[in-house]
């Protein structure tokens, strides 16, 4: 049975506007365009990302859209967007992308469960499931593409549902969480 790559535009919420077939802008200027990925848009030039997307190296983005981003715990982006962050920041959005254009149809040739490498040096998994593409860092919240094959000069841009995390930096995060109390920990396991 073939899967069938699903275009859920009208399901997004918002059509991207693209320009005729002679002549399509850099995957930069039809994210602006588009007007759904406003965050996006922000956090790739908080890094200085903005030269190599509007550029002329061929690239595949999977692009989160403003919903995505909304479903970040509360502060995240603002936490994200500080310079301090920068290099988290940068490492989360080049896991977005892939180098080269990996068009829709070479996507679904794959079979379920293979890694993919990112231009953050990192693999993402691509999952084949009820006739869906999902990306999976293989911890943490996978992402659904909604839309994919949006023709850009340099390359494509697929509409996913959810920011990935990168597992370098899930590693980090859960590192930095505080450890319990031992003292506490005696209590809980009942030594009081």
């Amino acid at each position: 049975m073939k899967i069938k790559f699903l275009c859920l535009a009208a399901a997004c919420g918002a059509a991207l506007t693209l320009a005729p077939a002679a002549h399509a802008d850099d995957i930069g200027t039809t994210a602006i365009k588009a007007g759904q990925f406003k965050t996006l848009v922000k956090a790739v030039q908080a890094v200085g990302l903005a030269p190599t997307i509007m550029g002329n190296t061929k690239l595949t983005v999977f692009a989160p859209t403003d919903a995505a981003f909304a479903k970040l715990p509360p502060g995240t982006v603002e936490m994200l967007l500080k310079p301090e962050n920068k290099a988290t920041l940068k490492q989360i959005l080049s896991y977005h992308v892939l180098p080269g254009v990996v068009s829709a149809n070479k996507v679904m040739g794959l079979p379920s469960g293979t890694n993919v490498s990112t231009v953050a040096d990192e693999k993402v998994i691509v999952r084949l499931m009820n006739g869906k593409v999902m990306l999976d860092p293989g911890m943490g919240k996978k992402a659904t593409v909604t839309r994919a094959g949006i023709k850009a000069d340099n390359g494509l841009i697929h509409v996913i549902d959810t920011v990935l995390i990168p597992p370098s930096v899930q590693r980090a995060m859960m590192a930095k969480q505080p450890m319990m109390n031992p003292k506490m920990d005696s209590k809980m396991d009942g030594d009081m």
